[in-house]
């Protein structure tokens, strides 16, 4: 978990959030640059208060509390361009970009620097593989299957199924929670990773100070993220990438503060920790988005494009090979690190040029 915050709140992470809301009552005449400052500022603000009360409940809600805000940020995100009429692949996009980020962009960075730093870090495998065995799952009945029924033309569902893999999705996170905070939760901490001390956590009133100006940043941000749709979309159509790009930037977005803190603790040797935050917050995004973008999509009555092409599908499976095979003897070396950087970096280059 990220370290505690016992100090006094900063300045940007409660003026961010007021500032953001102030710019709501602007609304559409605000400069796009403005509004994506203000939106890159509540969301670091809103991932400083996640962690103010992460650190105040300790691991592994901690981490738990830090995913689900990632989740908040990025479902919000979605449905707001839905909502704004950005097209059936947005969900997907953002989704899959989230995935490879996290799986091996942020991964990969934790292992290389933290592997530099350290020589070999070790992690629980216990819990590595359980956040696989309902990541595998997941990631195939909701990204790769839709390419595949023939009920429906397209990489989509029909309604039946859409309804029926949200709620696999939904149970399937729901009992992975069961898991990593019931049944097994000594398997998801460090065998370093000590409770912080009643002193050094934050007191009540910070952490319910906190907890108000985290509901409001995360509300500045999805509100924020419809007006800034608009100019995102004809940004990334002027410099001529497919509109596949736009879901890179909301998971770059959303992911990036969670990022900083995951590789933080990676080259504090603290890799499990690092493994938490991201194989977690990718758990949570699957299992809660996909139910959440889902029923907005029926409720909108708009076509849900989930099915993976079949380069990014093959990206997918490579990914998923890799982490059997890192996260196999709960011991990781730099090697492993670059090779899920190489895997970033075709995913990006076959994201701008399929």
């Amino acid at each position: 978990m990220a370290q505690a915050h016992a100090g006094p709140m900063p300045w940007w992470a409660w003026l961010f959030p007021i500032l953001g809301v102030a710019a709501l009552a602007v609304g559409k005449g605000l400069p796009a640059p403005v509004t994506l400052a203000l939106l890159m500022g509540c969301v670091f603000a809103s991932v400083r208060h996640a962690e103010t009360v992460a650190t105040r409940l300790g691991e592994p809600l901690g981490t738990l509390v830090l995913a689900l805000a990632v989740t908040v940020l990025e479902a919000g995100m979605i449905v707001s361009m839905m909502m704004g009429g950005s097209g059936p692949t947005v969900a997907r996009d953002a989704i899959f970009a989230a995935l490879m980020i996290a799986l091996n962009g942020i991964i990969g960075l934790s292992l290389v620097l933290g592997g530099a730093r350290h020589f070999a870090q070790s992690f629980r495998a216990p819990a590595a593989n359980a956040f696989l065995a309902v990541l595998v799952p997941l990631s195939v009945l909701t990204l790769v299957l839709p390419t595949y029924t023939v009920t429906t033309p397209g990489p989509l569902f029909a309604t039946p199924q859409l309804v029926f893999v949200a709620v696999v999705a939904l149970l399937l996170y729901g009992c992975f929670l069961y898991v990593q905070l019931v049944r097994h939760r000594a398997d998801f901490l460090a065998d370093h990773d000590i409770e912080a001390a009643p002193a050094d956590r934050p007191a009540k009133g910070s952490t319910a100070v906190a907890a108000v100006l985290l509901a409001i940043s995360l509300a500045a941000v999805i509100l924020l993220a419809k007006m800034l749709s608009p100019a995102l979309e004809a940004g990334v159509a002027a410099i001529g990438a497919p509109a596949a790009m736009v879901g890179v930037a909301i998971a770059t977005l959303v992911l990036l503060p969670e990022g900083i803190t995951a590789v933080k603790a990676a080259a504090r040797n603290n890799l499990q920790t690092a493994l938490n935050l991201a194989l977690g917050s990718i758990a949570a995004c699957i299992g809660l988005t996909i139910p959440v973008v889902a029923v907005v999509a029926l409720i909108l009555g708009e076509p849900l494009h989930l099915g993976l092409e079949p380069a990014m599908t093959a990206l997918l499976a490579t990914t998923y090979l890799m982490l059997a095979i890192t996260l196999n003897t709960g011991r990781t070396t730099v090697l492993e690190g670059i090779v899920h950087l190489s895997v970033f970096a075709a995913f990006l280059m076959f994201t701008f040029l399929p």
